[in-house]
């Protein structure tokens, strides 16, 4: 992913050293590197908060899914 020169506000994070060593053996550029890995972050909450409507949707409608899934089967049995 490329760096999007937008708007920015400078801000102060305070990280264990360690930890930036290892940010700076993966980009130079934390600021980058700390943008994409939020970014990757709120995305990747966002896929869990909609798996988690659509298990909830499923879960409501399971007994009807079931009963349509075992009709289709029973009818497609060879005699």
């Amino acid at each position: 992913m490329r760096y999007i020169y937008l708007v920015r506000v400078k801000t102060s994070v305070t990280l264990p050293s360690e930890l930036l060593g290892q940010l700076d053996r993966v980009d130079k550029n934390r600021s980058a590197l700390l943008e994409r890995a939020a970014r990757a972050y709120l995305a990747q909450l966002e896929r869990d908060k909609r798996d988690a409507r659509d298990i909830e949707i499923i879960n409501r409608n399971a007994d009807r899914l079931n009963r349509v899934a075992m009709d289709t089967l029973e009818y497609q049995q060879m005699p």
